[in-house]
């Protein structure tokens, strides 16, 4: 028997579908459904995935788009697009609706479905007489409709009362009838994860529910046969004559460039050649060789080919924009370091210096767009974004969504709240639970916390909280990917509004837009770039020579700073600054641009769990001869020893190894991305290794590459984009040896960014001689300076370090102070600041050179009478003859800062305690190989990379400098508390020192010191 489903919502409809677009395409077609409908709730987010599915298992089922909605109380209805007329009509109507509403929410309005014109509607009658009856007149009068009445058969003992509505219905008015189940699910199973979804939605739990849940499964695909059981033979007939009418399909959507950047008088492509020739004279002011002449004309002449021109020039438009602005921004992507765009002044990343695949990211086969990122300063981003939006208009273009799914925490919350747990008891289970021990899973581990893993709700809890692992929960806005069409964006995919005033977002994700080949132009933030450009700011402003990115890079590799970066020296510094990047520059030793370029992509979880990482470094370092089973692999991986370290290799190995076509390379790269959602590589398997064997290499070979290939599966990371990354590394560095302060101050003043914290930053730039002082109501402005002092340059920290000093009130501090700085604290009361301010600024110790230490100033701001002008000169006495103690100082400084100039824990500790057994930072060069010690430090941080096995590294800090350690999974499951909660934490454990200098502390025991914390204050002291 024929049937088609056209009534299924997926969990894009969020908190109300239980299965995926794939799920339902896929359960189905194996049911044997002529076509299925994803008609997700005001909303054609679902509608790409399950076209993907489709086309990728060849599953032989027609994809019918269309979308749910509920007018009121007494109208709900389904739109299906037979033609791309009523798909542009759908999505029309959904980006109404939503553009009327706040993030999440729709309102329909009766304006939009009196302008249905293409669309099929599908009528759902509520069963209530008298809204059913003037409903039903309505589409009659309003007959450009075409209406049909859904019927659905649920099996809750209301079925004869819907179907006599049905009839009733049909001999009335003129509407046919067509079966319809309104899906929810692929399978019957789901149905405890939809309840659970449900309690969600409505802010309760399942048994307070009660009968508004669903009675049963019957809103799953049900059997061909069952289907044959439950609706009249009229009614399944009328369905599939519906059917019968839909052509419309996906693939029919087709992009177009914003056509208004090409002047008159040019083509796209001749405008582009005149930008491209005109950069060859900035870039290449020498003169060009052959060969790159040679890759310009075929970038051109496949550029063409395609019709990206547009592509392009969009983006030449938006950096030439940023550029007049003084934005300092960075192009990278395959595309991004081409030629051309090195030409288009897009990236600063010399090709010349890298081997790019063009077919990487532009191929005949592959047919779509190519991928351009651009990242901007992070805290002048929102320049361009406007810049994008006045140009092209909010009809015009949108951000692209991004699917928030379920993680742990918020499943294992939401499952538990809807099963009747009280929040605290999963506020608590979540804390303790260890989500990094690979050994002993999360569920195992609730025993010990109260929970019985036997128990029948425990269990559900368990099972529930997986299967919700993953499941779209809502839409949010993408970092930074831009849709740009020549029409309204609405005719491709509905818009709505976003949370963040003033953005819109499409429905789709840079997934979904890759599928379709949409334009996504990618504009994102990098804090790296603000605060490089500031360095450059400040740098500029004392010397003639203007120092810039090209400048830098134009002087060649700088031997003392690779100095500088092989000791790992690398704080506050881009992409090398992490705990594993630091391990890992001293045995790799980078002596030039192109070591960066390695040094960046290596330090990631392809090459690691690829086994790439010892190869390379044992041929770096002479150790082991390299040799190739071809020249043509040789030409692949000779620049890294012989190893496959980038993407691009993986893919130019394939084609020159296994016979790949530049688009079918292009499709392992997606299964590669993909692979342990879907499996997908596996499809290429036997054609990678037969296509090897045959060309005459050995098995072992093949499939050595194709384990290679696993282990490079969603995590390899491309040259391309490492080439971009390793610029702005270098950057960093030369400004950090040459201009350190220049370095720290414009660090600093980009935060939040970057791996370390104000207070780590301070910390280093005092390890390197820098002077800094604490925040001053006389001497700071708002953000931080560079101070000169003869020949020595300091850093003075800004007033925007201060907890509780709003931004507003801190301009105006340092707006209204007189030339010779505030007098007396009574000036600065008689500014506009709140209490809280005022005491904001007492606690940093701000006011010190106007009334003293932090209780003098307290002790003055408490006689409101001073505070009038007539006492402006009059000096109060104070009853204080105690300052704060060294440990009191410090407390506040962390409290009202975050850090201290003047002191550390650890120093204080030194002090307080006898500690003549610990060994500090500055002293572990001294201690012999695999001997026992003893570490003390604050926790600056925790990584557990997913590649280390269920290792911890821990990051300690004492007063010198930091330690790295080592804890082993046994010992962090064995004392996990101290483990996980440790704010001080004492190490005593074996020291290991490799010939390269790298010294890591293996954790034995762990001693929670965190209390010493406490211990340093002295008893409070009355005033008397």
């Amino acid at each position: 028997m024929k049937y088609s489903e056209l009534f299924c919502q997926s969990h894009y409809s969020f908190l109300c579908g239980a299965s995926s677009p794939g799920e339902l395409v896929t359960t189905a077609s194996f049911l044997g459904y002529d076509a299925i409908a994803i008609t997700d709730e005001c909303s054609v987010a679902g509608v790409v995935r399950a076209y993907d599915e489709i086309t990728h298992q060849r599953l032989p089922i027609k994809l019918i788009v269309g979308s749910y909605f509920v007018f009121d109380d007494s109208l709900s209805f389904v739109l299906l697009c037979p033609n791309k007329a009523a798909y542009s009509e759908l999505c029309r109507i959904i980006t109404n609706a939503r553009r009327r509403s706040e993030k999440g929410e729709y309102q329909l309005a009766e304006w939009d479905l009196r302008t249905i014109r293409h669309c099929k509607f599908i009528w759902l009658p509520r069963g209530n007489n008298t809204h059913d009856t003037y409903w039903a007149k309505w589409l009659q009068k309003h007959s450009a409709i075409d209406a049909y009445i859904g019927a659905q058969r649920l099996l809750d003992g209301h079925d004869h009362h819907r179907f006599a509505h049905y009839n009733t219905l049909q001999a009335t008015y003129p509407f046919p009838v067509i079966a319809c189940t309104s899906v929810l699910m692929h399978h019957a199973d789901r149905l405890p994860l939809q309840h659970v979804l449900h309690a969600t939605h409505a802010h309760t739990s399942v048994h307070e529910i009660g009968r508004k849940a669903l009675s049963n499964a019957e809103r799953s695909l049900r059997t061909t046969h069952k289907i044959k059981k439950l609706y009249p033979e009229k009614w399944i007939a009328n369905t599939n004559a519906l059917v019968s009418l839909f052509t419309f399909c996906l693939s029919e959507l087709r992009y177009q460039y914003p056509a208004e950047l090409v002047p008159d008088g040019y083509t796209p492509t001749s405008y582009l050649r005149e930008r491209v020739e005109a950069g060859i004279k900035v870039r290449f002011p020498e003169g060009l060789k052959p060969d790159i002449r040679a890759i310009i004309e075929k970038e051109l002449t496949l550029i063409a080919e395609q019709e990206y021109e547009y592509f392009f020039l969009t983006i030449y438009d938006i950096v030439q924009f940023a550029k007049r602005q003084g934005i300092l921004y960075q192009g990278r992507g395959s595309a991004a370091n081409s030629v051309v765009c090195y030409c288009l002044e897009i990236t600063a990343v010399d090709p010349r210096q890298i081997s790019v695949l063009f077919e990487r990211f532009i191929s005949k086969e592959r047919n779509e767009p190519p991928d351009i990122d651009v990242d901007f300063e992070h805290q002048r981003r929102e320049e361009i974004i406007q810049y994008i939006y006045q140009k092209y208009g909010r009809e015009r273009t949108a951000i692209a969504a991004t699917v928030i799914c379920y993680r742990f925490k918020s499943a294992f919350k939401d499952v538990g709240k809807a099963l009747g747990f009280s929040e605290s008891q999963l506020d608590f289970v979540i804390k303790q639970i260890n989500r990094r021990d690979s050994v002993i899973p999360w569920k195992s581990q609730l025993a010990k916390l109260g929970l019985n893993p036997e128990d029948n709700k425990v269990r559900q809890l368990i099972t529930l909280t997986e299967a919700l692992l993953g499941t779209p929960r809502h839409l949010s806005q993408h970092v930074g990917g831009f849709v740009i069409s020549a029409g309204p964006l609405y005719d491709l995919v509905p818009v709505e509004n976003a949370a963040m005033e003033a953005r819109t977002i499409i429905q789709w994700d840079k997934d979904d837009i890759e599928t379709l080949g949409l334009l996504k132009v990618d504009v994102l933030a990098l804090g790296m770039l603000s605060a490089i450009r500031r360095a450059f700011q400040l740098i500029n402003k004392q010397y003639p020579r203007e120092v810039s990115i090209p400048f830098i890079t134009k002087l060649g590799d700088d031997k003392q700073v690779f100095d500088m970066i092989c000791k790992a020296d690398t704080v506050g510094v881009f992409q090398i600054e992490s705990r594993a990047q630091m391990s890992m520059l001293p045995r790799l030793k980078p002596r030039r641009y192109y070591d960066l370029v390695v040094q960046i992509a290596i330090v990631r979880p392809g090459p690691i769990q690829g086994d790439m990482v010892h190869p390379y470094l044992i041929r770096r370092h002479g150790n082991e001869v390299i040799t190739y089973p071809s020249k043509a692999v040789e030409g692949v991986l000779s620049r890294t020893m012989g190893v496959p370290i980038f993407q691009e290799q993986v893919i130019q190995l394939a084609m020159v190894a296994a016979g790949f076509s530049g688009g079918e390379a292009d499709q392992l790269r997606r299964a590669m991305a993909s692979w342990k959602k879907d499996g997908r590589i596996f499809e290429f398997k036997e054609k990678l290794i037969k296509g090897m064997t045959d060309r005459g290499y050995e098995s072992t070979f093949a499939h050595n590459l194709f384990e290679q290939i696993k282990g490079f599966a969603g995590y390899g990371f491309p040259e391309s984009h490492s080439a971009s990354f390793a610029v702005l590394a270098y950057v960093s560095c030369w400004l950090k040896f040459y201009f350190p302060v220049e370095f720290y101050v414009a660090l600093l003043n980009s935060w939040p960014m970057g791996f370390y914290s104000p207070s780590q930053l301070v910390q280093d730039a005092k390890r390197h001689g820098i002077t800094v002082f604490a925040p001053c109501v006389n001497q700071s402005d708002v953000e931080h300076t560079l101070v000169i002092k003869g020949q020595e340059k300091q850093l003075q920290l800004g007033l925007t370090l201060i907890k509780g000093l709003s931004e507003e009130s801190a301009q105006e501090l340092v707006k209204l102070r007189p030339a010779k700085g505030y007098s007396s604290i009574n000036h600065v009361q008689q500014l506009s600041l709140k209490r809280n301010e005022l005491e904001a600024l007492a606690s940093a110790d701000a006011l010190r050179t106007l009334s003293g230490d932090r209780y003098q100033t307290r002790w003055r701001m408490m006689d409101t009478q001073t505070s009038l002008p007539l006492f402006d000169d009059q000096e109060t006495s104070s009853t204080l003859t105690a300052p704060p103690s060294e440990a009191e100082n410090l407390l506040e400084d962390y409290a009202a800062t975050g850090l201290s100039v003047n002191n550390h824990p650890i120093a204080l500790l030194k002090q307080k305690h006898k500690l003549h057994d610990i060994s500090w930072s500055d002293t572990l060069t001294d201690k012999k190989n695999k001997s026992v010690i003893k570490v003390l430090g604050a926790v600056t941080g925790r990584q557990a990379p997913g590649t280390a096995a269920g290792v911890t590294f821990l990051t300690l800090e004492d007063d010198k400098g930091n330690i790295n350690v080592v804890v082993w999974q046994a010992t962090a499951r064995a004392q996990q508390q101290t483990f996980l909660k440790a704010k001080l934490l004492q190490v005593n454990g074996i020291i290991e020192c490799s010939k390269e200098g790298i010294i890591h502390v293996i954790a034995g025991k762990l001693i929670d010191r965190t209390p010493w914390l406490e211990d340093i204050t002295l008893p409070s002291r009355d005033f008397h």
